[in-house]
């Protein structure tokens, strides 16, 4: 008994556990998840809790959450994974650099949609089925354009890190404009004397919309990368 409690400390992850035993509780675990992302997308990660998360389910008490998942971390593992199913879009016209350009971009429109899942990124290892599924393409993709060995796994980093690094960035900027409860334009106009830049230049810097705004340098910057991966001077 002992060991399972360490097995499960140690362990760290959902995904390492077996799922709870069949119970009568009214909520699934799917319930749960869905409830999560809805309140993750409308509040944001800080305001989640799991007593608010029971009220919104109809239910004052978190026992019945705990039914399905055994903390708060497990859950925040099943919702980033959850979301990172709609990233595994059909990637096969082109070559190597046109399918990854598919699926870099519907990773990175992910996390633009659920920004807080980007954030977890960080604390919470991508070890879920959804996760893998998208590695596991990537992998496929570069390991038939000639990429080999430890160069294949640096060039699955470099554009997965990349992905999330471009997601991580444009959410911590959301979130700052969101703190000061303004409009984008709006903060851009109160902040852009003090950073020295023009409020035109700041507005179009954050508009998903604009040519020069954070999809676009997504775009731009992904372009450079897959140009410079070459597995001919690689292998």
């Amino acid at each position: 008994m002992a060991r399972e409690a360490d097995e499960k400390t140690v362990l760290g992850s959902v995904w390492l556990r077996p799922e709870p035993d069949e119970t009568r509780a009214p909520l699934s675990r799917d319930d749960i998840v869905r409830a999560t992302i809805e309140m993750l997308d409308r509040d944001g990660l800080e305001k989640l809790s799991m007593r608010r998360l029971a009220a919104s389910l109809g239910t004052a008490a978190t026992s019945a959450l705990y039914w399905r998942v055994a903390n708060k971390d497990d859950l925040l593992e099943l919702t980033v994974d959850t979301v990172l199913a709609d990233a595994l879009v059909p990637a096969d016209e082109g070559d190597w650099r046109d399918r990854l350009t598919v699926l870099a971009g519907a990773a990175y429109d992910v996390l633009a949609e659920h920004p807080w899942a980007s954030q977890l990124m960080a604390s919470h290892a991508g070890l879920g089925p959804n996760y893998q599924a998208y590695a596991d393409r990537l992998l496929s993709i570069l390991r038939s354009a000639g990429f080999k060995g430890v160069y294949l796994d640096a060039a699955v980093s470099a554009v997965f890190h990349y992905v999330v690094g471009a997601a991580v960035t444009d959410a911590a900027w959301s979130a700052t404009v969101r703190r000061s409860r303004l409009t984008e334009s709006d903060w851009a106009n109160a902040a852009g004397d003090q950073l020295g830049i023009a409020a035109g230049t700041l507005t179009a810097y954050l508009n998903r919309a604009d040519s020069a705004g954070p999809a676009a340098r997504f775009q731009t910057g992904l372009r450079a990368i897959l140009i410079g991966l070459r597995p001919r001077q690689l292998i």
